[in-house]
Protein backbone atom coordinates (compact mmCIF):
# COMPACT_ATOMS: atom_id res chain seq x y z
CA UNK A 1 0.00 0.00 0.00
CA UNK A 2 1.18 3.52 -0.76
CA UNK A 3 2.14 5.74 2.16
CA UNK A 4 -0.84 8.08 1.85
CA UNK A 5 -3.86 7.27 -0.29
CA UNK A 6 -6.73 9.48 -1.33
CA UNK A 7 -10.26 8.24 -0.76
CA UNK A 8 -13.39 10.06 -1.88
CA UNK A 9 -16.44 9.02 0.16
CA UNK A 10 -19.98 10.30 -0.21
CA UNK A 11 -23.10 9.87 1.91
CA UNK A 12 -26.38 11.57 1.12
CA UNK A 13 -28.29 11.19 4.37
CA UNK A 14 -27.82 10.59 8.13
CA UNK A 15 -28.01 6.77 7.92
CA UNK A 16 -25.21 6.84 5.34
CA UNK A 17 -23.25 9.26 7.50
CA UNK A 18 -23.26 6.66 10.31
CA UNK A 19 -22.14 3.90 7.94
CA UNK A 20 -19.40 6.09 6.51
CA UNK A 21 -18.15 7.18 9.92
CA UNK A 22 -17.89 3.57 11.08
CA UNK A 23 -15.87 2.63 8.00
CA UNK A 24 -13.59 5.66 8.29
CA UNK A 25 -12.96 4.94 11.95
CA UNK A 26 -11.69 1.48 11.00
CA UNK A 27 -9.61 2.79 8.10
CA UNK A 28 -7.99 5.40 10.35
CA UNK A 29 -6.45 2.55 12.36
CA UNK A 30 -5.14 0.81 9.23
CA UNK A 31 -3.01 3.38 7.45
CA UNK A 32 -2.68 6.97 6.32
CA UNK A 33 -5.42 8.35 4.15
CA UNK A 34 -6.68 11.67 2.89
CA UNK A 35 -10.48 11.70 2.99
CA UNK A 36 -12.59 14.07 0.95
CA UNK A 37 -16.19 13.81 -0.15
CA UNK A 38 -19.63 14.63 1.16
CA UNK A 39 -20.71 13.72 4.66
CA UNK A 40 -22.40 14.87 7.82
CA UNK A 41 -21.07 15.56 11.28
CA UNK A 42 -20.08 11.96 12.04
CA UNK A 43 -17.99 11.52 8.88
CA UNK A 44 -16.43 14.93 9.34
CA UNK A 45 -15.37 13.92 12.84
CA UNK A 46 -13.48 11.03 11.23
CA UNK A 47 -11.57 13.35 8.91
CA UNK A 48 -13.75 13.96 5.83
CA UNK A 49 -13.59 17.41 4.34
CA UNK A 50 -17.08 17.82 2.89
CA UNK A 51 -17.15 19.75 -0.37
CA UNK A 52 -20.77 20.84 0.24
CA UNK A 53 -23.48 20.17 2.86
CA UNK A 54 -24.80 16.60 2.95
CA UNK A 55 -28.30 18.02 3.45
CA UNK A 56 -28.28 19.05 -0.22
CA UNK A 57 -28.70 15.37 -1.11
CA UNK A 58 -31.16 14.35 1.63
CA UNK A 59 -34.36 14.23 -0.38
CA UNK A 60 -36.80 11.40 -1.01
CA UNK A 61 -40.02 11.10 -2.95
CA UNK A 62 -40.73 12.42 -6.42
CA UNK A 63 -42.16 15.74 -5.20
CA UNK A 64 -39.14 16.52 -3.02
CA UNK A 65 -36.77 15.43 -5.78
CA UNK A 66 -38.52 17.60 -8.39
CA UNK A 67 -38.22 20.66 -6.18
CA UNK A 68 -34.54 19.91 -5.59
CA UNK A 69 -33.70 18.62 -9.08
CA UNK A 70 -31.68 21.60 -10.33
CA UNK A 71 -29.50 21.52 -7.20
CA UNK A 72 -29.12 17.72 -7.33
CA UNK A 73 -28.05 17.80 -10.98
CA UNK A 74 -25.59 20.58 -10.27
CA UNK A 75 -24.14 18.74 -7.26
CA UNK A 76 -23.74 15.58 -9.34
CA UNK A 77 -21.87 17.47 -12.04
CA UNK A 78 -19.83 19.35 -9.42
CA UNK A 79 -18.91 16.13 -7.62
CA UNK A 80 -17.79 14.41 -10.82
CA UNK A 81 -15.72 17.42 -11.80
CA UNK A 82 -14.08 17.50 -8.37
CA UNK A 83 -13.22 13.77 -8.52
CA UNK A 84 -11.78 13.98 -12.02
CA UNK A 85 -9.60 16.92 -10.94
CA UNK A 86 -8.40 15.37 -7.66
CA UNK A 87 -8.00 11.79 -8.99
CA UNK A 88 -8.65 9.84 -5.76
CA UNK A 89 -7.33 6.29 -5.54
CA UNK A 90 -10.74 4.95 -4.56
CA UNK A 91 -14.36 6.13 -4.44
CA UNK A 92 -16.96 4.91 -1.92
CA UNK A 93 -20.57 5.92 -2.53
CA UNK A 94 -22.96 5.16 0.31
CA UNK A 95 -26.59 4.45 -0.63
CA UNK A 96 -28.33 7.49 -2.31
CA UNK A 97 -28.89 5.05 -5.14
CA UNK A 98 -29.98 7.33 -7.98
CA UNK A 99 -27.39 10.01 -7.24
CA UNK A 100 -24.63 7.42 -6.72
CA UNK A 101 -25.41 5.51 -9.91
CA UNK A 102 -25.62 8.68 -11.97
CA UNK A 103 -22.31 9.90 -10.53
CA UNK A 104 -20.51 6.60 -11.11
CA UNK A 105 -21.74 6.38 -14.72
CA UNK A 106 -20.70 9.98 -15.35
CA UNK A 107 -17.22 9.21 -14.01
CA UNK A 108 -16.84 6.05 -16.10
CA UNK A 109 -17.93 7.96 -19.19
CA UNK A 110 -15.29 10.59 -18.41
CA UNK A 111 -12.61 7.87 -18.24
CA UNK A 112 -12.20 7.39 -14.48
CA UNK A 113 -10.53 3.97 -14.09
CA UNK A 114 -9.95 3.60 -10.35
CA UNK A 115 -12.23 1.44 -8.21
CA UNK A 116 -15.72 2.63 -7.29
CA UNK A 117 -17.49 0.85 -4.43
CA UNK A 118 -21.20 1.16 -3.68
CA UNK A 119 -21.93 0.68 0.03
CA UNK A 120 -25.55 -0.46 0.58
CA UNK A 121 -27.01 -2.49 -2.25
CA UNK A 122 -29.96 -1.23 -4.29
CA UNK A 123 -33.18 -3.07 -3.48
CA UNK A 124 -33.27 -4.99 -6.76
CA UNK A 125 -34.99 -7.83 -4.87
CA UNK A 126 -38.02 -5.54 -4.34
CA UNK A 127 -38.39 -3.69 -7.62
CA UNK A 128 -36.75 -3.32 -11.03
CA UNK A 129 -34.45 -6.38 -10.83
CA UNK A 130 -33.09 -5.44 -14.25
CA UNK A 131 -31.11 -2.68 -12.49
CA UNK A 132 -28.61 -5.29 -11.28
CA UNK A 133 -27.11 -5.95 -14.72
CA UNK A 134 -26.90 -2.24 -15.45
CA UNK A 135 -24.48 -1.78 -12.55
CA UNK A 136 -21.86 -4.16 -13.99
CA UNK A 137 -18.86 -2.14 -15.11
CA UNK A 138 -20.08 0.85 -13.12
CA UNK A 139 -19.20 -0.41 -9.64
CA UNK A 140 -16.27 -2.71 -8.90
CA UNK A 141 -18.04 -4.09 -5.82
CA UNK A 142 -21.17 -3.60 -3.78
CA UNK A 143 -21.05 -3.86 0.01
CA UNK A 144 -24.40 -5.20 1.20
CA UNK A 145 -25.93 -4.69 4.65
CA UNK A 146 -28.52 -7.46 4.27
CA UNK A 147 -27.36 -11.11 4.36
CA UNK A 148 -29.35 -12.38 1.36
CA UNK A 149 -28.32 -9.61 -1.06
CA UNK A 150 -25.10 -11.18 -2.45
CA UNK A 151 -27.07 -14.25 -3.52
CA UNK A 152 -29.76 -12.13 -5.16
CA UNK A 153 -27.24 -9.94 -6.96
CA UNK A 154 -25.43 -13.00 -8.30
CA UNK A 155 -28.68 -14.55 -9.53
CA UNK A 156 -29.50 -11.31 -11.36
CA UNK A 157 -26.00 -11.12 -12.94
CA UNK A 158 -25.12 -7.98 -11.03
CA UNK A 159 -21.69 -6.79 -9.81
CA UNK A 160 -19.65 -8.61 -7.19
CA UNK A 161 -21.48 -8.18 -3.89
CA UNK A 162 -20.19 -8.85 -0.38
CA UNK A 163 -22.20 -8.97 2.83
CA UNK A 164 -20.64 -6.69 5.48
CA UNK A 165 -23.47 -6.23 7.99
CA UNK A 166 -24.37 -2.91 9.56
CA UNK A 167 -22.59 -0.69 12.12
CA UNK A 168 -25.73 -0.80 14.28
CA UNK A 169 -24.63 -4.31 15.31
CA UNK A 170 -22.53 -2.66 18.00
CA UNK A 171 -25.70 -1.29 19.64
CA UNK A 172 -26.42 -2.96 22.96
CA UNK A 173 -29.51 -5.18 23.19
CA UNK A 174 -29.93 -5.41 26.94
CA UNK A 175 -33.42 -3.95 26.97
CA UNK A 176 -35.44 -5.51 29.77
CA UNK A 177 -39.20 -6.20 29.75
CA UNK A 178 -41.20 -3.14 30.83
CA UNK A 179 -44.55 -2.72 32.51
CA UNK A 180 -44.70 0.88 31.24
CA UNK A 181 -42.46 3.37 29.48
CA UNK A 182 -41.98 6.04 26.84
CA UNK A 183 -43.14 5.98 23.25
CA UNK A 184 -40.40 7.05 20.85
CA UNK A 185 -41.48 8.74 17.62
CA UNK A 186 -39.18 8.73 14.58
CA UNK A 187 -40.58 10.97 11.79
CA UNK A 188 -37.56 10.57 9.49
CA UNK A 189 -34.62 12.83 8.74
CA UNK A 190 -35.50 14.35 5.37
CA UNK A 191 -37.59 17.50 5.18
CA UNK A 192 -40.29 15.86 3.07
CA UNK A 193 -40.58 12.85 5.36
CA UNK A 194 -40.89 15.03 8.44
CA UNK A 195 -43.54 17.21 6.84
CA UNK A 196 -45.63 14.16 5.87
CA UNK A 197 -45.25 12.29 9.18
CA UNK A 198 -45.67 14.96 11.86
CA UNK A 199 -49.46 15.31 11.43
CA UNK A 200 -49.82 11.52 11.79
CA UNK A 201 -47.63 11.43 14.89
CA UNK A 202 -49.50 14.35 16.46
CA UNK A 203 -52.78 12.49 15.97
CA UNK A 204 -51.38 9.21 17.37
CA UNK A 205 -49.71 10.84 20.39
CA UNK A 206 -52.88 12.68 21.34
CA UNK A 207 -54.76 9.37 21.51
CA UNK A 208 -52.05 7.29 23.23
CA UNK A 209 -51.04 9.80 25.91
CA UNK A 210 -53.71 8.50 28.30
CA UNK A 211 -52.76 4.84 27.91
CA UNK A 212 -51.81 3.44 31.36
CA UNK A 213 -48.53 2.01 30.07
CA UNK A 214 -47.35 5.24 28.42
CA UNK A 215 -45.27 7.57 30.60
CA UNK A 216 -44.49 10.15 27.92
CA UNK A 217 -43.21 10.76 24.39
CA UNK A 218 -39.74 11.38 23.00
CA UNK A 219 -38.63 12.25 19.49
CA UNK A 220 -34.95 11.39 18.94
CA UNK A 221 -33.49 13.44 16.10
CA UNK A 222 -30.35 14.98 14.68
CA UNK A 223 -28.82 18.17 16.03
CA UNK A 224 -29.55 20.24 12.93
CA UNK A 225 -33.25 19.27 13.06
CA UNK A 226 -33.74 19.88 16.78
CA UNK A 227 -34.94 23.49 16.75
CA UNK A 228 -37.25 22.95 13.78
CA UNK A 229 -38.93 19.97 15.46
CA UNK A 230 -39.26 21.85 18.75
CA UNK A 231 -41.05 24.64 16.91
CA UNK A 232 -43.33 22.30 14.96
CA UNK A 233 -44.37 20.26 18.01
CA UNK A 234 -44.64 23.18 20.47
CA UNK A 235 -48.40 23.61 20.04
CA UNK A 236 -49.32 19.94 20.15
CA UNK A 237 -51.78 18.86 22.84
CA UNK A 238 -49.24 16.23 23.84
CA UNK A 239 -45.83 17.15 25.26
CA UNK A 240 -43.05 15.75 23.08
CA UNK A 241 -39.49 15.77 24.36
CA UNK A 242 -37.11 16.41 21.47
CA UNK A 243 -33.72 14.81 22.07
CA UNK A 244 -30.59 14.65 19.94
CA UNK A 245 -28.16 11.78 19.50
CA UNK A 246 -26.35 12.05 22.79
CA UNK A 247 -26.25 10.20 26.09
CA UNK A 248 -29.71 11.64 26.72
CA UNK A 249 -30.97 9.77 23.66
CA UNK A 250 -29.59 6.45 24.86
CA UNK A 251 -31.14 6.94 28.29
CA UNK A 252 -34.52 7.71 26.75
CA UNK A 253 -34.41 4.63 24.55
CA UNK A 254 -33.63 2.49 27.59
CA UNK A 255 -36.96 3.70 29.00
CA UNK A 256 -38.88 3.18 25.76
CA UNK A 257 -41.65 0.59 25.72
CA UNK A 258 -42.56 1.11 22.05
CA UNK A 259 -41.17 2.97 19.04
CA UNK A 260 -43.30 4.18 16.16
CA UNK A 261 -40.89 4.59 13.27
CA UNK A 262 -40.88 5.57 9.63
CA UNK A 263 -39.64 2.88 7.26
CA UNK A 264 -35.87 3.04 6.79
CA UNK A 265 -32.60 2.13 8.46
CA UNK A 266 -34.01 3.18 11.83
CA UNK A 267 -36.09 -0.03 11.86
CA UNK A 268 -32.88 -2.05 11.79
CA UNK A 269 -31.25 0.08 14.48
CA UNK A 270 -34.23 -0.20 16.80
CA UNK A 271 -34.43 -3.97 16.31
CA UNK A 272 -30.73 -4.36 17.12
CA UNK A 273 -31.36 -2.45 20.35
CA UNK A 274 -34.24 -4.85 21.00
CA UNK A 275 -36.82 -2.07 21.19
CA UNK A 276 -40.35 -3.13 20.31
CA UNK A 277 -41.80 -1.16 17.42
CA UNK A 278 -44.30 -0.75 14.67
CA UNK A 279 -43.46 0.75 11.29
CA UNK A 280 -45.36 3.41 9.37
CA UNK A 281 -44.79 5.42 6.24
CA UNK A 282 -46.61 8.31 4.60
CA UNK A 283 -45.52 8.26 0.94
CA UNK A 284 -46.11 10.81 -1.75
CA UNK A 285 -48.30 9.76 -4.70
CA UNK A 286 -45.41 8.53 -6.86
CA UNK A 287 -43.85 6.47 -4.06
CA UNK A 288 -47.20 4.85 -3.34
CA UNK A 289 -47.65 4.01 -7.02
CA UNK A 290 -44.22 2.34 -7.05
CA UNK A 291 -45.14 0.39 -3.91
CA UNK A 292 -48.31 -0.93 -5.55
CA UNK A 293 -46.40 -1.70 -8.77
CA UNK A 294 -43.87 -3.74 -6.77
CA UNK A 295 -46.76 -5.83 -5.36
CA UNK A 296 -46.70 -4.24 -1.90
CA UNK A 297 -43.36 -5.57 -0.62
CA UNK A 298 -42.35 -5.57 3.03
CA UNK A 299 -40.76 -2.23 3.95
CA UNK A 300 -39.33 -2.66 7.48
CA UNK A 301 -35.79 -4.04 7.30
CA UNK A 302 -36.28 -6.64 10.09
CA UNK A 303 -39.26 -8.01 8.15
CA UNK A 304 -37.29 -8.09 4.92
CA UNK A 305 -34.42 -9.97 6.59
CA UNK A 306 -36.69 -12.46 8.37
CA UNK A 307 -39.13 -12.70 5.44
CA UNK A 308 -42.04 -12.23 7.84
CA UNK A 309 -44.04 -9.28 9.15
CA UNK A 310 -42.73 -9.46 12.70
CA UNK A 311 -42.89 -5.65 12.85
CA UNK A 312 -46.44 -4.44 12.09
CA UNK A 313 -46.45 -2.28 8.96
CA UNK A 314 -49.06 0.43 8.40
CA UNK A 315 -48.44 1.61 4.85
CA UNK A 316 -49.55 4.04 3.57
CA UNK A 317 -50.15 5.58 6.97
CA UNK A 318 -51.29 9.10 6.13
CA UNK A 319 -55.03 8.48 6.35
CA UNK A 320 -54.77 5.52 8.69
CA UNK A 321 -53.97 7.05 12.06
CA UNK A 322 -56.59 4.88 13.71
CA UNK A 323 -54.85 1.76 12.42
CA UNK A 324 -51.52 2.97 13.86
CA UNK A 325 -53.24 3.56 17.20
CA UNK A 326 -54.94 0.16 17.09
CA UNK A 327 -51.63 -1.65 16.43
CA UNK A 328 -49.84 0.37 19.12
CA UNK A 329 -52.48 -0.47 21.74
CA UNK A 330 -52.36 -4.14 20.75
CA UNK A 331 -48.60 -4.18 21.36
CA UNK A 332 -48.78 -2.18 24.57
CA UNK A 333 -51.48 -4.41 26.02
CA UNK A 334 -49.99 -7.75 25.04
CA UNK A 335 -46.67 -8.74 26.63
CA UNK A 336 -46.59 -11.95 24.58
CA UNK A 337 -46.64 -10.01 21.28
CA UNK A 338 -43.73 -7.85 22.40
CA UNK A 339 -41.80 -10.90 23.63
CA UNK A 340 -42.34 -12.70 20.31
CA UNK A 341 -41.01 -9.67 18.45
CA UNK A 342 -37.97 -9.49 20.74
CA UNK A 343 -37.15 -13.15 20.07
CA UNK A 344 -37.37 -12.48 16.34
CA UNK A 345 -34.97 -9.56 16.74
CA UNK A 346 -32.47 -11.95 18.36
CA UNK A 347 -32.77 -14.25 15.34
CA UNK A 348 -32.22 -11.28 13.03
CA UNK A 349 -29.13 -10.24 14.98
CA UNK A 350 -27.68 -13.71 14.47
CA UNK A 351 -28.14 -13.44 10.70
CA UNK A 352 -26.53 -10.01 10.63
CA UNK A 353 -23.60 -11.09 12.78
CA UNK A 354 -22.82 -14.23 10.81
CA UNK A 355 -24.36 -13.93 7.37
CA UNK A 356 -25.65 -16.93 5.47
CA UNK A 357 -23.67 -20.16 5.08
CA UNK A 358 -22.26 -19.36 1.64
CA UNK A 359 -22.00 -15.59 2.18
CA UNK A 360 -20.44 -15.01 5.62
CA UNK A 361 -20.11 -11.46 6.91
CA UNK A 362 -16.86 -9.69 6.03
CA UNK A 363 -15.36 -6.50 7.41
CA UNK A 364 -16.02 -3.54 5.06
CA UNK A 365 -12.57 -2.19 5.93
CA UNK A 366 -10.95 -5.33 4.50
CA UNK A 367 -12.94 -5.03 1.28
CA UNK A 368 -11.82 -1.42 0.84
CA UNK A 369 -8.19 -2.18 1.62
CA UNK A 370 -8.22 -5.00 -0.95
CA UNK A 371 -8.44 -2.33 -3.65
CA UNK A 372 -5.59 -0.26 -2.23
CA UNK A 373 -2.88 -2.89 -1.88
Amino acid sequence: MKNIQKIFILAGEPSGDKIGADLLSKLNTSGKFIFTGVGGQKMQQEGVKSIYPMSNLSVMGIIDVLFSLPLLLFRNWQTARYIIKKKPDLIILIDSQVFSSMLAKRLRKAGYKNPIILYVAPSVWAWKPERAKNLVGVFDEILAILPFEPKVMKKLDGPKTTFVGHPALIENNNQSPKSKGLIALFPGSRAGEIKRHLPLFEYVAKDLKNHPKVTGFVMPTLAHLEQDLRKKTANWDTEIKIIVETEQREEALQDTILSIVTAGTITLEQALMNINMLCTYVPDAFMHKQYIKANKPLVALPNIILKSEIVPEIYPAGAQGQQVIKEAIKMLDNDAIRQKQSLAFEEMRGLLENGEDDTPRQDPKDRVLAYLS
